[in-house]
């Protein structure tokens, strides 16, 4: 029976404890609602503020995610105070806890570290098409630890901005116009004045083809098998590869319909016959 009593009082003064606590408990979960409902509401406000601004979208995406991940550790620090927790032990807690965590994922910290350089150096921005990591494709997004690109051939490539920040980026579209190379060959029989002539008027007939720079159709090389030539010229981002494959095409055709003859590689095999003593050598042409 005293036993029965004793757990009696152990529950009932437990009871009487919880009660007493009860309102403050009740109040920091009233706090922590209220709060995020706040920092939602502020979030959005602040998101509207940037889109009628038109602020640049990777440093909006960043201050959006900067401002509310500090207003949610504010109020997980205002809600865990409301408990009664102490702030000294709070703040020593939090440092032993940074501290912990900051040598397991010094990783994920050198990637944070690139995300604030890209971000602030800007090297490139959301829809650019960039070259790094052996990789090629448009950007659709850039945090803090990662940036997201998709490839030619819709796939999603996710690079930690430490490796990023610190290796070669190439971006195509920094500048509004790119050059093109194209090389054509043709045979050492056929006339170069005409090839180049049809070449130079296939150009011509581009409208989006750049005059400034002036575009450019030169011998760049007498190669094994053909005289090659180099078609230069600048075209905008925007029609770069539509006219790129058009001008393959096109200048195929034309100069082959200017009876041009477009080479491929041929090789001289001989053959000797070891069963004549004389060394007679049989020649045979292989394409």
């Amino acid at each position: 029976m005293e036993k029965l009593n004793d757990v009696g009082v152990i529950a009932t003064e437990y009871a009487r404890k919880f009660i007493d606590y009860l309102p403050t408990l009740i109040g920091a979960i009233v706090l922590l609602i209220v709060g995020l409902w706040i920092i939602k509401l502020i979030v959005k406000y602040l998101k509207k503020f940037f889109d009628k601004k038109e602020y640049d979208k990777t440093l909006e995406i960043f201050t959006l995610n900067a401002i509310r991940w500090g207003l949610k550790i504010l109020l997980f620090v205002l809600v865990i105070t409301q408990l009664g927790i102490q702030s000294a032990s709070l703040v020593a807690a939090i440092g032993a806890a940074g501290l912990a965590i900051g040598l397991a994922l010094q990783g994920s910290l050198s990637n944070l570290a690139g995300g604030v350089l890209i971000i602030v150096l800007k090297p490139f921005k959301i829809g650019d098409w960039i070259e790094a990591q052996g990789t090629s494709g448009s950007v659709v997004e850039i945090s803090l630890f990662y940036t997201k690109l998709n490839t030619f051939g819709n796939q999603r490539v996710v690079i930690p901005n430490g490796e990023l920040s610190n290796n070669n980026i190439t971006n195509y579209s920094f500048n509004e116009t790119r050059r093109e190379n194209l090389s054509f060959g043709i045979s050492y029989d056929d006339d170069l004045k005409k090839a180049k002539e049809v070449l130079t008027n296939l150009v011509k007939e581009q409208k989006d083809i750049v005059e400034d720079p002036a575009p450019q159709v030169i011998v760049s090389e007498l190669g094994d098998n053909s005289v090659n030539f180099l078609v230069r010229y600048f075209a905008p981002n925007s029609v770069f590869w539509d006219l790129h494959w058009y001008m393959i095409e096109e200048g195929k055709i034309r100069l082959e319909e200017a009876g041009m003859t477009i080479p491929y590689p041929q090789r001289d095999v001989y053959l000797y016959d070891q069963t004549k003593m004389n060394g007679t050598k049989l020649k045979a042409k292989s394409e």
